[in-house]
């Protein structure tokens, strides 16, 4: 069985621009490329993703090209659809995976504004045989979340939720993964300058 990382890096940060314009200034660079701690800000992810050691590390971008960020051994995944929500980026990561020549068995889905999520968090998911896993910090479930292939055929293609809306229909299927780290997200420019 394989099962790649994923960190779906695909959205157009409209908050976090909003944020811009809205104190006068004239935007600055896409969320994800927005320097915190001293790195583009999707690098965190990105890295914590590869050094899990997972079979693959796929990286879905769309808004913004991230090419020059990627560490040799990531697969870039483009989503040309990335305006259309966040399940439009999972449906691309998943029909990567699931394609003839790469045949992945299981993808962990984290997001690219996580800086916080560790290698352990996308480990500790990955390594559960359950259909849907979900990583929780102190009992509050977030990213990453395991996509078993059985379950798949039932992730939406359209929209802004990506697994959540599954987790909430198929509660059965879902086990919890109590994670190290936090999954706290970074939206805002005020984010940015609360968490850096």
């Amino acid at each position: 069985m394989t099962t790649a990382a994923v960190v779906l890096a695909a959205g157009g940060g409209t908050r976090f621009a909003a944020g811009a314009r809205d104190a006068g200034g004239a935007g600055g660079p896409h969320k994800l490329l927005a320097p915190f701690r001293g790195r583009p800000l999707v690098a965190w992810a990105i890295d914590a993703a590869l050094a899990a050691g997972l079979d693959e590390t796929i990286v879905v971008a769309g808004a913004v090209d991230l090419t020059d960020l990627l560490p040799d051994g990531v697969t870039l995944v483009i989503n040309e659809q990335w305006a259309d929500g966040l399940a439009t980026s999972l449906a691309g990561a998943v029909a990567y995976a699931d394609s003839p020549a790469v045949g992945h068995d299981a993808v962990v889905v984290g997001l690219g504004d996580q800086p916080f999520v560790e290698p352990g968090a996308w480990r500790a998911v990955a390594a559960s045989t359950a259909a849907i896993a979900v990583a929780t910090y102190d009992g509050v479930r977030r990213n990453p979340v395991r996509l078993a292939r059985s379950v798949w055929p039932w992730l939406p293609l359209s929209g802004d939720e990506g697994a959540r809306s599954l987790v909430r229909r198929r509660p059965e299927l879902v086990r919890e993964v109590p994670c190290p780290g936090s999954a706290v997200d970074i939206d805002t420019r005020e984010d940015v300058a609360r968490w850096s």
